[in-house]
């Protein structure tokens, strides 16, 4: 089997699938009034995709926990946690090649998950996009993440919003996997392996789903 990068943390088969109501973009707020929103893993999904020169996987993985938190209508921050262990890779239809390929994710090689079974987002800043349309990414979310214990800073757009005790943020995010120290297969470091290599960058998609 070809071997591959999938991801983490923070394609056709990514799940990003966007919360039902209306987001209204955020705008900056002092602390006073936060109100933490309580994750919940059976209704927010994390998808991932990511390619080599020849070939291509995607899949899922599951959150463990986090939370959202609240000022008013208006998501300000949050901390999301994803279960390493659940990694699956929805393409790979073949039962041993999926035990394969999720073993090689799982070893050392990549996300080492016996030592690191967790990776983690907390958001630092939400910004508002303006003039954002109102199905739209409407925030800017800045945060650290963290991945085989390494932590970088990183930011993507997303559409946020809270309604009726409901928080929720959607969005797709690109991550360079080299700043984690998932060198392996990367052209960047071994410039001897052609069509063999794997790109450096993967995405994941995401929709937290998040109740008082």
């Amino acid at each position: 089997m070809k071997k591959f990068l999938m991801p983490v943390l923070l394609g056709a088969a990514l799940l990003a699938a966007p919360a039902t109501f209306a987001h209204k973009a955020p705008t900056k707020v002092a602390a006073k009034g936060v109100v933490t929103y309580k994750m919940q893993p059976q209704l927010s999904t994390l998808g991932w995709e990511g390619k080599a020169v020849t070939h291509g996987h995607n899949g899922t993985m599951q959150f463990a926990s986090g939370d959202l938190q609240v000022n008013g209508n208006q998501v300000v921050g949050g901390t999301v946690v994803v279960d390493m262990k659940t990694m699956k890779a929805t393409d790979i239809t073949d039962a041993e090649n999926h035990t394969k390929f999720v073993g090689h994710m799982s070893s050392d090689d990549f996300f080492g998950v016996e030592k690191f079974p967790t990776s983690t987002f907390k958001i630092t800043s939400v910004k508002p996009i303006v003039g954002a349309a109102a199905n739209a990414d409407n925030a800017t979310i800045t945060g650290d993440m963290t991945i085989k214990g390494v932590t970088q800073q990183i930011s993507f757009p997303a559409k946020v919003g809270v309604k009726n005790g409901v928080a929720a943020a959607t969005g797709k995010v690109t991550i360079d996997r080299t700043k984690f120290g998932l060198k392996y297969g990367s052209k960047s470091f071994f410039d001897s392996i052609g069509d063999k290599a794997i790109y450096d960058e993967f995405t994941l998609a995401f929709n937290v789903v998040a109740k008082q």
